[in-house]
Protein backbone atom coordinates (compact mmCIF):
# COMPACT_ATOMS: atom_id res chain seq x y z
CA UNK A 1 0.00 0.00 0.00
CA UNK A 2 1.51 3.07 -1.08
CA UNK A 3 1.29 6.24 1.61
CA UNK A 4 0.38 9.51 1.08
CA UNK A 5 2.90 12.21 1.25
CA UNK A 6 1.72 15.02 2.75
CA UNK A 7 3.87 17.98 2.14
CA UNK A 8 3.82 21.12 4.68
CA UNK A 9 6.15 23.85 4.09
CA UNK A 10 8.34 24.40 7.31
CA UNK A 11 10.26 28.12 7.76
CA UNK A 12 13.93 26.91 7.68
CA UNK A 13 15.09 26.42 11.52
CA UNK A 14 17.09 28.79 12.87
CA UNK A 15 18.82 26.95 15.87
CA UNK A 16 19.73 23.04 16.21
CA UNK A 17 16.94 22.73 19.12
CA UNK A 18 14.10 23.92 16.34
CA UNK A 19 15.81 21.42 13.81
CA UNK A 20 15.90 18.83 15.71
CA UNK A 21 12.20 19.43 16.58
CA UNK A 22 10.72 19.60 13.14
CA UNK A 23 12.64 16.38 12.47
CA UNK A 24 10.87 15.04 15.18
CA UNK A 25 7.58 15.82 14.31
CA UNK A 26 8.49 14.71 11.05
CA UNK A 27 9.46 10.97 12.28
CA UNK A 28 6.08 11.26 14.94
CA UNK A 29 3.86 12.35 11.16
CA UNK A 30 5.70 9.16 9.76
CA UNK A 31 4.99 6.86 12.58
CA UNK A 32 1.45 7.54 12.92
CA UNK A 33 0.84 7.42 9.21
CA UNK A 34 2.69 3.73 9.75
CA UNK A 35 0.50 2.43 12.75
CA UNK A 36 -2.93 3.48 11.11
CA UNK A 37 -1.91 2.36 7.68
CA UNK A 38 -1.17 -1.51 9.39
CA UNK A 39 2.62 -1.01 8.19
CA UNK A 40 4.44 -0.32 11.21
CA UNK A 41 7.47 -2.15 12.55
CA UNK A 42 7.53 -3.67 15.85
CA UNK A 43 10.14 -1.39 17.03
CA UNK A 44 7.68 1.87 15.86
CA UNK A 45 4.68 0.01 18.17
CA UNK A 46 7.07 -0.95 20.83
CA UNK A 47 8.65 2.51 21.19
CA UNK A 48 4.96 4.10 21.75
CA UNK A 49 3.96 1.20 24.27
CA UNK A 50 6.95 2.17 26.04
CA UNK A 51 5.80 6.46 25.84
CA UNK A 52 2.02 5.37 26.00
CA UNK A 53 2.93 3.26 29.31
CA UNK A 54 1.72 4.55 33.12
CA UNK A 55 5.49 3.91 34.08
CA UNK A 56 7.00 6.59 31.31
CA UNK A 57 4.17 9.14 32.79
CA UNK A 58 5.51 8.54 36.01
CA UNK A 59 8.86 8.79 35.52
CA UNK A 60 8.20 12.22 33.53
CA UNK A 61 6.09 13.10 36.33
CA UNK A 62 9.55 12.43 38.64
CA UNK A 63 11.92 14.36 36.46
CA UNK A 64 9.78 17.59 36.49
CA UNK A 65 9.84 17.27 40.21
CA UNK A 66 13.29 16.85 40.20
CA UNK A 67 13.28 20.17 38.12
CA UNK A 68 11.73 21.89 39.76
CA UNK A 69 13.43 20.99 43.24
CA UNK A 70 16.67 21.84 41.53
CA UNK A 71 15.16 25.53 41.05
CA UNK A 72 13.61 25.90 44.58
CA UNK A 73 17.27 24.76 45.80
CA UNK A 74 18.84 27.55 43.06
CA UNK A 75 16.16 30.00 44.57
CA UNK A 76 16.98 29.16 48.38
CA UNK A 77 20.98 30.20 47.63
CA UNK A 78 20.66 33.00 46.26
CA UNK A 79 17.95 33.74 48.86
CA UNK A 80 21.00 32.84 51.72
CA UNK A 81 23.41 35.16 49.52
CA UNK A 82 21.12 38.11 49.78
CA UNK A 83 20.76 37.55 53.51
CA UNK A 84 25.07 37.71 54.06
CA UNK A 85 24.50 40.86 51.88
CA UNK A 86 22.40 42.29 54.41
CA UNK A 87 24.41 41.09 57.25
CA UNK A 88 27.72 42.51 56.14
CA UNK A 89 25.57 45.94 54.93
CA UNK A 90 24.07 45.89 58.68
CA UNK A 91 27.31 45.22 60.53
CA UNK A 92 29.28 48.58 58.64
CA UNK A 93 26.35 50.45 59.00
CA UNK A 94 27.04 49.67 62.48
CA UNK A 95 30.59 49.94 62.43
CA UNK A 96 29.69 53.25 61.33
CA UNK A 97 27.46 54.52 63.37
CA UNK A 98 29.34 53.56 66.23
CA UNK A 99 32.70 55.31 65.49
CA UNK A 100 34.73 52.05 64.52
CA UNK A 101 36.72 52.12 61.23
CA UNK A 102 35.92 49.14 59.15
CA UNK A 103 38.62 46.76 59.29
CA UNK A 104 41.53 47.14 56.75
CA UNK A 105 40.40 44.16 54.53
CA UNK A 106 37.31 45.40 54.41
CA UNK A 107 36.44 47.24 51.08
CA UNK A 108 32.95 47.76 50.20
CA UNK A 109 31.30 45.44 52.91
CA UNK A 110 33.57 42.14 51.05
CA UNK A 111 36.99 40.87 52.81
CA UNK A 112 39.66 41.48 50.17
CA UNK A 113 43.55 39.77 50.36
CA UNK A 114 46.38 42.21 50.15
Amino acid sequence: MARSVTTRRRRPATSPEEREMQLADSAYDLAEEQILSGTASSQVITHFLKVGSSRERLEQERMRHEVELMEVKREQLEGQKRVEELYVNALEAMRGYSGLNPPADMVDGEFVEE
